[in-house]
């Protein structure tokens, strides 16, 4: 059996003790049973592995459980392991929970994590953490509940891997990936395409006194205006994605919560593939060429900050303020990097953009009137969030604007937005060369000294401002609102906000 070293765990991990008390069952009776639950967009499917948004991460947050999750603050908790960290020989240990079960009633053993790890890893696998897996040297299971990883390159953010909504664990008998086993709170119960998901507490879920909420029942509003109104009429108890121009109108409503975090944010994406945005040259052109103090007043209604470097934020080891500034404002720097790349008069090109979101589209149509000032003359192009996540994971655009956030709060949670070498993914430019920046990020989370890892990524930061796998355009305060009778639920911090879902097993009316 292996030996951990806790000087080398990440975080404390959760055992029983972190369990949560349980709650009074007569006053559970008293309770609404359903959180109506208004969602933004109608989830492309909820295959367990494939990133298709945030608000499919939400429902499949709930259908599955992750090896590690966070608690409200944001420290990793266990989920379905209760300890981690290194062994004497550099390995990764994972202790599994021996009480987990899957719907179907069969245990949650070492073998469905081998077997998950595995079908992400394979060569034809559309897993968002595919590269990840495949970085696993071999899995090996000591016993029914250890885990044992050996790397083919050492990596200090294993852990944080593993608390990615797209990480579910799977039971080991699933064919199905539009239907796999899980071993969350819920399960899917029914629903109406593009219109209604209904999930209900799984019987034999394994966490006593979890879910405190028997039923969810997700409806989508694809228009914001409309998600809002019916939160404010009480057609909805709870909803996701406030729309910025609402929000005070929900801070001052005496029968909602409003909760928000500063972590995600717009970026512009590039087809690096198509000439011209091939060329480093070009693609720094249009970092310098939008005003984002526009997108914040237009788009977030002043509830967000400009972005004109990486997405480090603010207050964490990894910031620099110099840095911070590399990609500012300055449309006459645009014209000359134009005129160097072979492009003096400019160019015409199309820009991508998701239509039922409004941040997407403003963000979109205030790039593209800076973008005609500096001569990129670029044909809007609004879909639906469907064909938004198709057309991206295929590179059928040219330039694209998104709205997303990184994995997690240590700068490794970036390489999903920024490591171009990756596959292709609705969120990260498509065929963009950038080998530096994917070389320092690759050093980073390799590095276990935290004082040469603020260097290694500040070295990182510099090499993306001028390799440019993307370009940031504005931070953004990320909001829920919901009933004040709703205790539970928390918007985790910073960049974790999208994740916030799996809180929602915790969430009832008190």
């Amino acid at each position: 059996m292996p030996t951990l070293n806790r000087r080398t765990l990440l975080g404390a991990a959760a055992g029983a003790a972190s369990l949560p008390v349980l709650f009074n069952p007569a006053r559970a009776q008293q309770r609404p049973t359903t959180i109506r639950f208004g969602l933004s967009a109608w989830p492309p499917n909820l295959q367990p592995w494939v990133s298709t948004g945030a608000s499919a991460g939400t429902v499949k947050l709930l259908i599955h459980r992750r090896l590690i999750g966070f608690d409200e603050k944001g420290e990793m908790r266990g989920e379905l392991a209760r300890e981690w960290g290194l062994d004497a020989q550099g390995a990764w240990v994972f202790r599994l929970r021996p009480e987990a079960v899957f719907h179907n009633g069969e245990r949650v053993t070492s073998e469905d994590v081998k077997w998950t790890i595995e079908q992400m890893a394979a060569e034809r696998s559309t897993a968002y953490y595919r590269q990840q897996m495949q970085q696993v040297e071999r899995v090996e299971t000591p016993d029914a509940h250890t885990v044992r990883l050996v790397m083919k390159e050492q990596s200090a953010t294993v852990p944080l891997w593993f608390t990615n909504y797209n990480m579910g664990i799977v039971w080991r008998g699933s064919r199905d990936m539009n239907a796999p086993i899980g071993c969350g709170p819920y399960r899917v119960t029914s629903q109406e395409r593009g219109t209604w998901i209904e999930v209900q507490a799984a019987p034999n879920y394994w966490v006593p006194g979890l879910p405190r909420t028997r039923t969810i029942r997700f409806t989508v509003y694809a228009d914001e205006n409309l998600r809002l109104a019916a939160l404010q009429s009480g057609d909805m108890d709870m909803i996701e994605y406030v729309p910025w121009s609402g929000m005070a109108a929900v801070e001052a409503n005496p029968r909602l919560t409003l909760a928000t975090q500063m972590g995600p944010f717009m970026d512009i994406l590039f087809n690096g593939t198509r000439p011209p945005f091939d060329n480093p040259l070009v693609r720094r052109a249009v970092a310098h060429a939008v005003k984002r103090e526009d997108i914040v007043r237009v788009a977030f209604s002043g509830r967000g900050k400009v972005l004109e470097g990486m997405p480090i934020s603010e207050g964490t080891p990894w910031f620099d303020p110099e840095l911070a500034r590399g990609h500012a404002y300055d449309p006459e720097r645009s014209k000359a990097l134009l005129a160097q790349a072979g492009h003096p008069n400019g160019f015409a090109t199309t820009l991508l953009a998701a239509s039922q979101f409004a941040m997407h589209k403003d963000s979109a149509e205030i790039s593209q009137q800076y973008l005609a000032a500096i001569g990129i003359r670029a044909e809007l192009q609004l879909v639906d969030w469907s064909t938004r996540v198709s057309r991206g994971i295929r590179g059928q655009y040219d330039l694209a604007v998104h709205g997303v956030s990184s994995e997690f709060n240590d700068p490794d949670g970036l390489s999903v937005v920024m490591d171009t070498s990756l596959s292709p993914a609705h969120g990260r430019s498509f065929g963009v060369r950038a080998p530096r920046t994917t070389e320092l990020l690759a050093k980073g989370r390799q590095e276990f000294d935290q004082a040469k890892r603020v260097e290694i990524y500040r070295d990182m930061q510099r090499a993306a401002l001028e390799e440019v796998p993307l370009v940031g355009l504005a931070w953004r305060e990320q909001g829920y609102g919901f009933d004040r009778r709703i205790t539970g639920f928390a918007n985790l911090p910073a960049a974790l906000s999208t994740a916030s879902g799996a809180l929602l097993e915790f969430a009832a009316f008190g």
